[in-house]
C-alpha cells in the first residue's frame, strides 16, 4: 500500500525555524510529521509519497529526510507549488506516482494503525481532506451504509496548536491497547494512561518499566513471604501495581514506535519471573501457617510454572515469524477459533483468558483480601501443570505440520 502525506504550504512560507518547530512539534516524544509518516508505516504502507511545497527550504528538506531515513521508510519526494487536495489539477500532477489505491494522511492528522487499517476504500470525491481516508482515483462501488460509516472510522486529531497536541496525546495513550483486551484489562489501561503519558516526555524506556515490574513483584513476594494477613495483603496490592507496570511497558511502546522483537521477549521472561517470585512468596507465607504440606504444594506450583513458561515460550518460537513474536496470542486464540468443533479447543478458549496476567492480577488481590489465598494457591497449582500439559497438546495439534508462519495474515495483524 502507498501512502500519501501533503506539508501545507505555510511550511514553505515561514522562516526555516517556524517551519521546523511546526512540523516537527513533539507528540508523546516523536516529533509531529515522523509521526505522521510511522503511522502510515506500521498500518501497512510500503512506501510514502511526501508532498512538500516548492517554496520550502532546501536545508529544511535535507533534515526532514535525513529524519525520516532514520526510520528504514521508503519515502519519495515531490515538489509542488500550491497543492490543493480539493483541487482536480494537483492529483492530475500527481498522477503518474500515485498507486491505484492510496492511503491519504494529513500532515498532522494523530491517529493509530488501528484505525487506519479500517478504513473502507472511498473514491476521492467522497474524501474528508482533514482526515485519513483510503482512496483510489476510480469508481468505488458502495452501499449507502458503509459510505456513512466511512467518517467515523477516521479517529483521531488535528494538530495545529499546543492545545490540540495535548488532546492528541491523551488520544494515542487512551488508543494504546489491543483490540483484544477485556473488561479487566481495559480497567487496567486507564489507571495507567496518566502515567504513560508522563513517560511519553521522559527518556524512559518500555523496556526500563519492565524492570521496574520486576523490582516490585520482588517486593510484592518479600510481602507475601512474612505470611501474615496484613502483610499478604500489601504482597497482593504490590502484585496488582506490578501487573500495571507490565500494562504500561506495552502501551507506551505503540504510542512512541518502540516495538521490538527483544522487548516481547523482554516482557515474556519478566511476566515469568513474576509469577515465579510470587508464588514463591507465597509458598515460605504459608509454610509458616500450614508447614511441609505448603512447601510440597508449593515446590509442585514452582515446577509447573517453569514448565509452562517453557512450553509457551517454545510454543511462541514455532508459532511466530522471529521479528513478530507479539502476534503469538492472536494467532493462538484464531486457531482455536477455527478448531471449535474440538470440545477441548472450545473449553481453552473459554477460560484461557483467566490465566493473563491483566485479569489474574485483579484475583490475587481479591482472594487475598477474602482470606482465600491458600484457595488460590491450589488452583493456582492445578492451573500450571495444566498449561503445560495443553500447551504441548496444541502445540502438536497446530504447530507440528509446519514450521513457518504467514506473517501477512491481516486478522491476525489487526487484532494485535
Amino acid at each position: 500500500m502507498q501512502a500519501v502525506i501533503s506539508i501545507p504550504e505555510l511550511a514553505g512560507l515561514v522562516s526555516e525555524q517556524q517551519a521546523t518547530e511546526l512540523l516537527m512539534r513533539p507528540v508523546a516524544g516523536v516529533p509531529l510529521l515522523i509521526r505522521t509518516v510511522l503511522t502510515a508505516a506500521r498500518a501497512g504502507a510500503s512506501s510514502v509519497l511526501l508532498v512538500v511545497p516548492a517554496a520550502m527550504s532546501a536545508r529544511l528538506l535535507q533534515k526532514l529526510l535525513e529524519t525520516i531515513s532514520r526510520q528504514e521508510v521508503r519515502v519519495e519526494l515531490i515538489q509542488i507549488s500550491e497543492f490543493d487536495p480539493q483541487g482536480h489539477s494537483s492529483w492530475i500532477i500527481l498522477k503518474r506516482h500515485l498507486k491505484d489505491e492510496f492511503l491519504w494522511l494529513p500532515w498532522n492528522w494523530i491517529t493509530t494503525k488501528n484505525f487506519v487499517s479500517r478504513l473502507p476504500l472511498v473514491d476521492i470525491g467522497s474524501v474528508d481532506w482533514s482526515k485519513a481516508a483510503y482512496t483510489t482515483l476510480h469508481e468505488v462501488d458502495r452501499d449507502p451504509a458503509s459510505s456513512a460509516l466511512s467518517p467515523r472510522s477516521a479517529g483521531g486529531v488535528a494538530v495545529t496548536s499546543p492545545e490540540n497536541a495535548v488532546a492528541a496525546e491523551r488520544f494515542l495513550v487512551a488508543n494504546s491497547g489491543k483490540v483484544l483486551d477485556g473488561i479487566h484489562t481495559s480497567f487496567n489501561r486507564r489507571l495507567c494512561w496518566p502515567f504513560v503519558r508522563l513517560f511519553s516526555h521522559t527518556p524512559v524506556t518500555p523496556n526500563g518499566i519492565t524492570f521496574g515490574g520486576v523490582v516490585v513483584s520482588i517486593l510484592s513476594a518479600i510481602a507475601f513471604a512474612h505470611g501474615t494477613y496484613p502483610w499478604s495483603v500489601l504482597g497482593a496490592f504490590l502484585f496488582y501495581i506490578a501487573g500495571l507496570f507490565d500494562e504500561m511497558d506495552g502501551m507506551l511502546a505503540r504510542i512512541k514506535f518502540a516495538e521490538s522483537p527483544s522487548g516481547t521477549w523482554l516482557e515474556g521472561v519478566a511476566d515469568g519471573l513474576s509469577y515465579l517470585l510470587l508464588f514463591g512468596g507465597v509458598t515460605i507465607g504459608l509454610s509458616r501457617r500450614y508447614g511441609h504440606v505448603a512447601v510440597w504444594m508449593g515446590i509442585a506450583l514452582l515446577i509447573g510454572s517453569v514448565l509452562a513458561l517453557i512450553a509457551t515460550s517454545l510454543q511462541r518460537r514455532r508459532a511466530t515469524a522471529p521479528d513478530r513474536p507479539n502476534e503469538y496470542l492472536g494467532r493462538f486464540y484464531q486457531l482455536l477459533e477455527k478448531d471449535s468443533g474440538n470440545w477441548i479447543s472450545r473449553v481453552v478458549r473459554q477460560v484461557q483468558a483467566f490465566q493473563r496476567r491483566g485479569i489474574l492480577i485483579h484475583y490475587i488481590v481479591l482472594f487475598t483480601v477474602i482470606g482465600a489465598l491458600p484457595l488460590v494457591f491450589l488452583l493456582a497449582t492445578l492451573g500450571a501443570h495444566l498449561t503445560w500439559i495443553l500447551t504441548m497438546y496444541f502445540d502438536r495439534r497446530f504447530f507440528s505440520q509446519s514450521s513457518e508462519v504467514n506473517p501477512t495474515v491481516s486478522k491476525v495483524k489487526e487484532a494485535l
